[in-house]
């Protein structure tokens, strides 16, 4: 990071079919060394799995799926006299999104199925539900922030 100047932003443009940036960032996060093409394949596939079971818009199923991921509350360790303490603080926008689209990824990767496209669709249809692995992580999440609200003071 730049001492002076402030970093700026990238500008992420939305995907070529459904003209969204969450399904953009999506893709990028499953692109793995630079085969974009491939990641395309993989996300285009698991959207019309998706329409096909749920027989909706896949992109509000996507979208409600990440909101139901996305948390509100982390722990952060902050170090006091020797002693370090998780300290609940709140999730700013900018990093809630790439939370949620993290964990989506990661418990699709973790699923058992065929394919990559069938198991992203199966974790997006379960978080769009309030269900999945996703979904767990983040009431984890927020779980610890709830049992170290004792030290919320400690907050800087």
């Amino acid at each position: 990071m730049p001492r002076r100047a402030r970093v700026t932003k990238r500008e992420i443009l939305p995907d070529a079919k459904y003209n969204n940036v969450t399904t953009a960032k999506l893709i990028n996060k499953i692109m793995m060394r630079g085969k974009k093409s491939t990641a395309e394949r993989i996300v285009y596939e698991a959207l019309q799995i998706v329409e096909q079971r749920e027989s909706k818009d896949p992109v509000s199923v996507l979208e409600q799926a990440v909101r139901n991921a996305t948390p509100l509350l982390e722990v952060k360790p902050r170090r006091v006299g020797g002693a370090t303490y998780q300290v609940p603080v709140e999730v700013r926008p900018n990093r809630s999104l790439p939370l949620a689209i993290r964990w989506l990824v990661a418990s699709a990767k973790a699923r058992t199925g065929k394919s990559m496209a069938e198991k992203l669709a199966a974790e997006l249809g379960d978080a769009s539900k309030g269900q999945g692995a996703a979904i767990k992580k983040r009431d984890d999440t927020h779980r610890m922030a709830e049992a170290n609200r004792a030290f919320a003071h400690y907050r800087w």
